[in-house]
């Protein structure tokens, strides 16, 4: 059970309610992380802003979410893997592509190198190295791609955090274990 409380979207009041409303118009639903933050509206609104405005930047849908993968199996978010499986296969991500993305690699050589710099951003805590900016600038990133991967870890460790201190139930399929077998059978 969740140990922050879920505001329900039909008794949220003032500025939770129009914030639940905008997550329902645009999802058709309304996650029980949003439900938890909404318990501040000014958390639930950061959140949906920093998200909102990430969304326009150069990285597609399908990298956003293989980002928010890697970054939240490091940080050992069941929530947000479970979500972010649920929304990579939405996005087009195959079943092996999110199973890669959790464990820091993909079959493009450009996006590993992207997956695997945000891990060692969020490892070293931002102190990456000169070579680790070379090695993704190497792969064909710019500095306005590393300044958005470094945007996203910070969006998914929130997240992850939140999620992680609120024990937020999940109401996405759980995602699968990440066991040699469950590799094999995916």
């Amino acid at each position: 059970m969740s140990r922050l409380k879920l505001i329900s979207p039909d008794s949220a009041t003032g500025k939770a309610k129009d914030l639940l409303g905008a997550v329902n118009a645009k999802l058709g639903m309304v996650p029980n992380m949003t439900r938890a933050m909404a318990n501040a509206p000014t958390v639930l609104e950061g959140y949906l802003q920093l998200s909102g405005s990430l969304s326009h930047g150069v990285l597609s849908p399908k990298v956003r979410e293989q980002l928010a993968l890697a970054i939240s199996e490091t940080n050992g978010c069941d929530y947000c893997v479970a979500a972010h499986s649920a929304v990579g296969k939405m996005v087009g991500l195959t079943a092996d592509q999110i199973r890669d993305s959790r464990l820091g690699t993909a079959i493009d050589s450009k996006i590993e190198a992207l997956l695997r710099f945000a891990h060692k951003v969020v490892e070293a805590r931002g102190r990456v190295t000169n070579g680790d900016l070379d090695e993704v600038r190497d792969a064909g990133f710019d500095d306005g791609a590393v300044a958005e991967v470094v945007a996203h870890v910070a969006l998914n460790v929130f997240t992850n955090y939140f999620n992680n201190v609120a024990e937020t139930d999940l109401d996405f399929p759980k995602a699968a274990s990440l066991t040699i077998e469950s590799a094999e059978t995916a």
